[in-house]
């Protein structure tokens, strides 16, 4: 046994450790998590694909507007998740319908807009 003084925050405490033998430790299983169930992406309207968040977050911004035309690589929304702005951009060409509103929290998997 070894006595140890430690000062934590300005307050000393006096502590003992007992030196052991590595064999003697008994390693304590792993926790076992549970496997977390993903959200299932909403589905797209007939004749359009969905534009989905690809993490949760807060719509900042939204850069088009319903019916506006679009081209594959445009941002059409920026999402901050993590303090970070990302931009969500179009799949494909074709004409936007808007979902969301700016300022909407958002989840995992959530339909932002739709393109057809």
């Amino acid at each position: 046994m070894k006595a140890y003084k430690v000062t934590v925050n300005g307050t000393a405490y006096e502590i003992t450790l007992e030196a052991i033998d590595a064999a003697d430790v008994k390693a304590a299983p792993a926790p076992v998590a549970a496997p977390a169930a993903a959200p299932a992406p909403a589905a797209a309207p007939a004749g359009g694909e969905a534009v989905n968040a690809p993490m949760p977050g807060n719509i900042l911004d939204i850069k088009v507007a319903n019916g506006a035309s679009v081209k594959k690589g445009d941002v059409l929304i920026i999402l901050e998740a993590m303090k970070m702005e990302n931009e969500i951009v179009a799949p494909c060409d074709g004409t936007v319908n808007v979902v969301v509103t700016k300022g909407a929290a958002v989840e995992t998997g959530a339909v932002l807009c739709t393109i057809a």
